[in-house]
């Protein structure tokens, strides 16, 4: 998920469509939380790792 809010970042900011670059902070934003959750030991939607 964060590799893909990235990838929609770079292409957002390249090609100049700001709608890609808000779904790409979005994107970014939950993949972080979802892997700081996964990191910290908390079940993130019944595994123990969010990888």
């Amino acid at each position: 998920m964060i590799i893909l809010g990235l990838i929609l970042l770079i292409i957002g900011a390249v090609a100049g469509i700001s709608i890609l670059w808000t779904i790409g902070i979005i994107l970014v934003a939950i993949g972080l939380v979802l892997w700081v959750l996964g990191a910290v030991g908390h079940a993130v939607g019944g595994r123990r790792h969010y990888y």
